[in-house]
């Protein structure tokens, strides 16, 4: 282990099992203003609460097999449903408004995970993982498995990367000039792409670049940054964690498959990850750089 990474952490990078008895966890998103986690229960059809107390009760059921969960800079919760095959917002009042449900005419596959910029655009993946879990045998209605962008104040939705196997996890930089977007088609096909590219974010909100910035052994999938720019990010049964270079400082091993990971706690220091039909979480010296 690098000792900057050894650095990093904090009682040596102790996993604590939270929760378990779920059926496929996902999508961990934190609000600091209500003290609670939230994260997907997909096959269950649900959204979970955690609490410090060490309380944990369904947020939503019927959640259209909710996958991917974020938060908007109003504090919104920002949803990415399978079954739905569809982005939502979660409105104050508990109200339910459609982001995005369909590119150029046609509906999209099964929006897999968003993370929100701080100009308010909206920015999520969509490759058939949750029409092969919801919907087995319908044909995909969209040419290619996209990274979609969608303007808050118009609609509009743009698909900005269309060269992905399956792409996946997302995460801005700290200062939001780089996009970095997991493609795990690794989990289906031997062959297939097991990396995290990186994208320059360009003024006019369009993307460059994206070339391999780390190959992952183990499926890539969820990943966040922390306020120093290292990339933290599920990779098989563990995780990863980079620096801004690529370099890879250490890795915090799990007794499965790690599917998606989030920063949480009063001070952002506290990494919550979904693993199979778990919750866990360990606690560094790092701070997350996305919204709280």
């Amino acid at each position: 282990m690098d000792r900057r990474f050894w650095d990093l952490l904090e009682d040596g990078g102790r996993v604590t099992l939270l929760h378990e008895g779920c059926s496929f966890t996902e999508g961990p998103v934190w609000f600091g203003d209500l003290d609670c986690l939230l994260w997907s229960d997909i096959p269950n059809n649900r959204i979970m609460r955690w609490t410090p107390d060490g309380q944990v009760s369904v947020f939503r059921a019927n959640s259209r097999n909710a996958n991917g969960n974020t938060r908007d800079r109003h504090g919104r919760l920002v949803t990415c449903e399978h079954g739905g095959r569809r982005v939502t917002r979660t409105e104050p009042d508990g109200t339910i408004t459609v982001i995005a449900d369909t590119y150029r005419g046609s509906r999209l596959n099964s929006p897999n995970d968003v993370v929100v910029r701080s100009d308010g655009t909206i920015w999520f993946t969509d490759p058939q993982y949750g029409l092969w879990m919801s919907f087995p045998g319908l044909e995909s209605e969209q040419t290619h498995e996209n990274v979609y962008c969608v303007d808050p104040a118009t609609g509009a939705i743009s698909a900005v990367a269309s060269d992905f196997q399956k792409p996946n996890g997302l995460a801005f930089s700290p200062d939001e000039t780089w996009l970095y977007v997991a493609d795990s088609a690794v989990s289906h096909d031997p062959a297939g792409n097991s990396h995290i590219r990186r994208f320059r974010v360009e003024a006019d909100g369009t993307l460059s670049g994206g070339e391999v910035f780390v190959t992952t052994e183990g499926i890539p999938d969820g990943l966040r940054t922390d306020t120093a720019g290292n990339i933290w990010t599920s990779a098989g049964a563990g995780v990863n964690c980079y620096t801004p270079e690529g370099e890879l400082l250490g890795r915090i091993e799990f007794p499965m498959d790690v599917t998606n990971l989030t920063f949480g706690g009063p001070e952002r220091d506290r990494i919550f990850v979904t693993g199979g039909a778990n919750l866990f979480s360990f606690s560094v010296k790092a701070r997350g750089a996305q919204w709280p």
